[in-house]
């Protein structure tokens, strides 16, 4: 699957999710856009996936019904995130258009 990873999201998770496209905010020269927008450019790019660990991001917008699943971590520690790879990894896998799916990393 093709994933975005938020700018919030550390950039070691990317080499710990197998089998998947992942590129981040940074690379793409989207770091500073709101939520707003960088959701419409992930859109526009036919992004498939989007992880973040902006927990507010599900009321702030309407995200149900985008053609991408979202992921959110509770953590945005990779310490911390580390040792949930397998969870985060299940939930990425599992992700479906306009689906969110909340990891607990504590």
């Amino acid at each position: 699957m093709k994933v975005l990873f938020d700018e919030d999201v550390p950039h070691k998770l990317r080499l710990n999710v197998a089998g998947h496209d992942v590129s981040t905010t940074a690379y793409m020269g989207w770091s500073g856009l709101k939520n707003g927008e960088l959701l419409r450019m992930a859109e526009a790019s036919a992004f498939e996936v989007f992880v973040t660990c902006d927990k507010r991001l599900t009321r702030q917008q309407n995200v149900n019904k985008r053609p991408f699943g979202i992921v959110v971590l509770s953590s945005q520690y990779w310490p911390i995130l580390r040792l949930h790879l397998e969870e985060i990894t299940k939930a990425v896998d599992a992700a479906r258009p306009g689906s969110i799916r909340m990891v607990e990393c504590v």
